[in-house]
Parts: structure tokens; sequence; C-alpha cells
């Protein structure tokens, strides 16, 4: 059936919307030609929209750079402000931006291991707070928050799992409570393949699948454009998944015996020491010492031109291999991400030579890229997620 008047205006309203926010500021013709709407139906969205306080005059274009076809319409950014979250078992990393995605500020917490719940969390939240007042006076109108572990699917809850701090699940429920924005938690490694997705590595493939390589192992599963999260919110658990070369397998409770035991991030480090490569921790000596051990132990590899070096490299893209094959026969995703600290320290180099081993293993073709964002990828998928809740809310007329 056709749309109603008022329901065709809502459509054609978001439309415009969303090319301002991907490709603006454009002028009335460029909405004319990108919509394929008419100059009065055009005219009428773009006075409906600056009514409502969501698009504003930017500027001018042209050669004379005058008259109402010269103008330049782009979204008000400043409307609302949305957060993102990296909760990591260490320390929590935040980002607050305006609606185009531009990052206003940003900040860090260290939080050590022997931290009490109700500090560890009060801390979080007024760091988040904190960074919100220096992003300026626009209201925080939606909050992502990465985190490790598993999400239930139908609560959106972050569940309770073995071997992470319990101020994690705490500080998600405190944000709930305490702020008036929209929270959402996602997975961290499902942030990152977003991210990825949308400005990084796969930018141009809806079908893939992310292995986050980091402290910990992750998988996340991309299937024509739509995250895929399982029944119980755990695809792309892959640290579970049973392989060959460990000493034993893993439980329901703890994936040691299981692929974190072949590339999480102490694996790798004891590959490369056996091998003479040092993996040293993070220091004060420059931007590639910032980097966690076992990156700073892939970099420094990729650097030296010895056989030890060499020899590690191939180990590693080995162990990754098997991981992968295993992926790759179940869903055929045509493209594997190693994204992470591990993934982009290894780059072009590491993600080609674990190509090679996975095309020996497997008879389906796959590319293996390296992941453009590195460790930045959960932070940049949250405020991702944050624009995609607020989209709807605030992008149409009375929003």
């Amino acid at each position: 059936m056709p749309a109603s008047p008022s329901t065709a205006r809502v459509i054609n309203d978001r439309l415009a919307l969303r090319l301002l926010q991907q490709d603006g500021p454009l002028t009335a013709t460029q909405l004319k030609t990108l919509t394929g709407l008419s100059r009065p139906t055009v005219a009428d969205l773009v006075d409906r929209l600056q009514d409502a306080g969501l698009v504003r005059v930017v500027g001018e274009s042209g050669s004379d750079r005058r008259g109402p076809n010269a103008r330049l319409y782009g979204i008000v950014a400043d409307r609302a402000h949305l957060a993102a979250l990296d909760v990591r078992t260490d320390g929590v990393a935040v980002a607050v931006a305006d609606l185009l995605g531009t990052t206003l500020a940003e900040a860090t917490l260290p939080i050590a291991g022997d931290t009490g719940t109700r500090p560890a969390v009060e801390r979080a939240v007024v760091m988040l707070e904190r960074t919100a007042r220096k992003a300026g006076t626009a209201p925080l109108h939606s909050v992502g928050i990465g985190a490790p572990g598993l999400i239930d699917p139908v609560t959106g809850e972050l569940r309770n799992t073995a071997g992470l701090p319990a101020w994690h699940r705490d500080l998600v429920r405190e944000l709930q409570r305490r702020l008036s924005a929209t929270v959402l938690v996602e997975n961290e490694t499902n942030l990152a393949a977003v991210a990825e997705h949308r400005v990084g590595a796969a930018r141009d493939r809806d079908t893939f699948v992310l292995l986050w390589l980091g402290h910990g192992i992750g998988a996340a599963v991309m299937l024509d454009g739509k995250l895929r999260r399982g029944a119980s919110g755990g695809a792309g658990e892959i640290g579970f998944l049973p392989v060959p070369g460990t000493s034993g397998v893993p439980s329901a409770v703890n994936c040691d015996g299981g692929f974190h035991s072949l590339v999480g991030s102490a694996a790798v480090c004891e590959l490369a020491a056996d091998h003479g490569i040092e993996a040293r921790g993070p220091s004060a000596d420059g931007a590639q010492e910032q980097d966690p051990a076992a990156a700073f132990a892939v970099r420094a590899a990729l650097r030296a031109d010895d056989a030890g070096s060499e020899a590690f490299l191939a180990a590693l893209a080995d162990r990754l291999a098997i991981g992968a094959a295993s992926v790759v026969s179940v869903l055929d995703p045509g493209c594997l991400v190693l994204a992470g600290e591990v993934g982009r320290a290894g780059g072009d180099a590491l993600a080609a030579r674990v190509e090679e081993r996975l095309a020996r293993m497997s008879p389906l073709r796959t590319e293996v890229r390296a992941g453009t964002l590195g460790g930045g990828a959960v932070l940049r998928g949250g405020l991702f997620a944050a624009r995609d809740a607020a989209q709807d809310a605030l992008f149409s007329p009375g929003g």
C-alpha cells in the first residue's frame, strides 16, 4: 500500500538526514539528486528540518556563492552528544562525540586488580561525567559500552562471566541508574567489527569475520551487513574453540586449552621468547613502546631481518590459521579481519602469512586483511552504536 503523506514525509526526512550525516554538508540541489525527490519536496523537507532544529545553513557552495541554491545545509551536530566506553579488565577508556561523530573529549582510567567494586564503579562513572562536561553543554543522549564477555540477547545485560571483574556488571547498572541517556551494552569484539565495517578494513564487505587479537581472543560475525550474536549472545567465543597443539581442552568456565591458549597475549609472548624476541611491556619511551607486550613483540619481529623473527611470525601465522580454518569451514565468510592490537601490529605482513596458510588448509577462498583501527576500534564502534540509537529518536521532527 502507498504510504500516507505524513509517513512519506517522515521517510523523506530521515533519508535526507542520513545523507547529510554521511555526505554533508549538501545543497538542496545535491539532496534532490541523491534522494530522487522533486525540488518542491526537497524544499519542504529542508524547511521542516530547519524548523525542528535538526539542520541549519553552514555555508555556501558554487562559484557565485549567492542565493538559495548555493546554501549548504548541515546537521546540527551539537544538538546532543554521544559517549562510548571501552571496559577492559584493567581499566576504562571513554570518548564523547557530537552527532556527526567528531570526538570532543577523551579520557582513560586505569583500575588496579585489587580495587574494590564500589570504588571502581564510582571512579568510572565520575570519569564519564567529567569527560561529558569537558565536551560541552549539550545533553548526553546515548552511551555505547563495549565489554568483554557475554551480553544477554533478551535483556541486553552483561552476563556474569568467570574471570572478569565484578565491577563490570555493576558499572553498567550504575550508568543505567544515574544517567538520563540511553545506555547500550555490546561485546567489545562486535563493536570492533562495526567500526572496521564502517570506517576500517571491511568497508567494502558486508560479510566477514573479525578476529580480535589482544589480551584475549574473540570473533565477531558480520553476515549481510548485520552482526550475528547467537542464541545466547555467545557467537564468536572462539577462545573456547578446541584446537590441536594445546595441553588439554577448554571447560565451560575456562578457555585454557582452547584457541586462547595458542594465540592469546600470554601465548604470543611465550612464543616470541622461544624465538629470542623480547616482548617488552608498556613504557614511556615512544609510541611503539606503548603497545601491549604481544603487539610489541610482533612489531619487533617485523622490524628485524633474522631467522628467529621469521620463524616466530611463521609459527604465529600457523597458530592463527588453525582457529581461522574452523571459522571458515562453518561460515565461509570470504574475508577475515585480524583486529586488535596484535592484528594491527602484524599488519599486512601477518595477514598475508595467515592467508597463505589458510589456503593450504581450506578449499574455501578467504581473503585475510589487517584491521586498521587497532585498540581504538572498540571506542569507535561504541560511538557508532550510540549514534545509531540516537538517530531514530533525534533525527525526526519533534525528536
